[in-house]
C-alpha cells in the first residue's frame, strides 16, 4: 500500500476539516452549528485522526506530520470544549469539587492538626503561669516580649497610623511563614518541624498577651481578633498544600517520581488557593479593620463571622455526602 499517496488523497478532507476548523473559531463553538455539520465535522475529524497515525507509523515528512498533529488539536478543541459549561464548571469547581477535595484531604488534616493543636496548647501553658513556669519566656525570649509590649503599649485610638504601619509588618510576616511552610512541604518532615514551632511562638504570643495585667495586652487583642481566623487558616492550608507535594514525591504509589509529583501537584491547587485567597481576605482586615479605632465587639463579630464562613465551606461543603460523587 503507498501511503504516501493515500494520504495525499486525503488532502481534500484535510482542506475542508481546517476550513471548518477557521469557521468555528470565527463564528463559534460546535453547539452553535446543525446536527448534520456537526456530524460531518466529527467524521472529519476522525479521518484526520488516522491520517496522523498513519503518517507516523510509516514516518512521511515531518512537515506533514506537523500540520496533521495541528490540525488534530484544532479539531479536537471546537469538537469536544463548549462555552455553554464555563459558568456552571466554574461554580462547580468552587463551590463543590474544591471543597470536599480540601476537607478529604488526610494532609491538610494533618497539617491542621498540628498546626492549630500546638497553637492552643502552647497559647493555654503561656496564658497560665502556675501550669508551666516561665514558659513563654523560653519560647519568645525576652527581647521579643519587650518588643511586643512596647508596640502594642498605646491605645489604638490614639495612634492609627501606628498600628496601620504594624499591620504591614504582620502581614509581611505572616504571609512568609505560610509561603515557608508550603516551600519545605516537599521535604515532609522540615515542613511539620516549621509548622510546629511557628504554631507554639504565635501560640505563646497570644498567651502571653492574655494573662492578666501584661502591658498592651488589651490592645493586642483590639488588633488580631479581627483577621486571626483568615491568617491562622491560610498558614494551615499552606502547610497541607506542601505536605501534599511531599507525600507526591515520596510516596508515588508505583508511578515515576515526576508523575507522582505531578498528580499530587494538581491536588495541591485547590488548598493552595485557598490560602491565598484567606491570606487576601486577612490582609484586607489587617489593613483597614484591625487597626481601626471601631467598638472591640464589631471585630469579635467579624472574627465569629468569618470563622463561621470558612467552617461553612470547607466543613459544610466539603463533608462527603451520599451519592455517585461521594467521597
Amino acid at each position: 500500500m503507498n501511503v504516501a499517496k493515500l494520504l495525499e488523497q486525503r488532502r481534500q478532507q484535510w482542506t475542508e476539516l481546517e476550513m471548518l476548523c477557521g469557521q468555528l473559531e470565527v463564528r463559534g463553538r460546535t453547539s452553535r452549528r446543525t446536527p448534520g455539520s456537526i456530524s460531518r465535522f466529527a467524521t472529519l475529524y476522525r479521518s484526520a485522526c488516522a491520517d496522523l497515525a498513519l503518517a507516523n507509523a510509516y514516518q512521511l515528512p515531518p512537515a506533514t506530520i506537523a500540520f496533521l498533529h495541528r490540525l488534530v488539536g484544532r479539531a479536537h478543541n471546537q469538537l469536544y470544549r463548549s462555552t455553554s459549561q464555563g459558568v456552571s464548571s466554574w461554580v462547580d469547581m468552587v463551590l463543590h469539587q474544591s471543597p470536599k477535595a480540601i476537607f478529604n484531604d488526610i494532609c491538610v488534616r494533618i497539617a491542621a492538626l498540628v498546626f492549630f493543636g500546638l497553637f492552643t496548647l502552647s497559647m493555654i501553658l503561656a496564658s497560665n503561669e502556675s501550669l508551666f513556669p516561665g514558659y513563654a519566656e523560653r519560647v519568645l525570649g525576652g527581647q521579643q516580649i519587650s518588643s511586643m509590649e512596647d508596640s502594642f503599649e498605646q491605645p489604638l485610638s490614639a495612634s492609627t497610623e501606628h498600628y496601620i504601619m504594624m499591620s504591614g509588618f504582620y502581614i509581611q510576616h505572616n504571609t512568609s511563614i505560610g509561603l515557608q511552610c508550603f516551600a519545605w512541604g516537599i521535604l515532609l518532615v522540615p515542613c511539620l518541624i516549621i509548622t510546629s514551632f511557628n504554631a507554639v511562638v504565635l501560640g505563646a504570643s497570644f498567651g502571653y498577651m492574655a494573662r492578666e495585667g501584661s502591658i498592651g495586652g488589651d490592645n493586642f487583642f483590639q488588633f488580631v481578633t479581627a483577621h486571626g481566623p483568615f491568617e491562622l487558616t491560610a498558614i494551615a492550608l499552606s502547610a497541607g498544600a506542601g505536605l501534599r507535594l511531599g507525600v507526591g514525591l515520596f510516596a508515588t504509589g508505583g508511578l515515576r517520581r515526576t508523575d507522582s509529583l505531578q498528580k499530587n501537584a494538581i491536588r495541591a491547587l485547590p488548598i493552595i488557593a485557598a490560602a491565598v485567597v484567606l491570606f487576601v481576605l486577612a490582609a484586607f482586615t489587617e489593613g483597614f479593620i484591625s487597626p481601626s479605632p471601631l467598638p472591640y465587639p464589631l471585630k469579635a463579630g467579624w472574627a465569629i463571622f468569618s470563622s463561621g464562613l470558612m467552617m461553612f465551606y470547607f466543613v459544610v461543603l466539603g463533608f462527603p455526602r451520599g451519592g455517585p460523587d461521594a467521597t
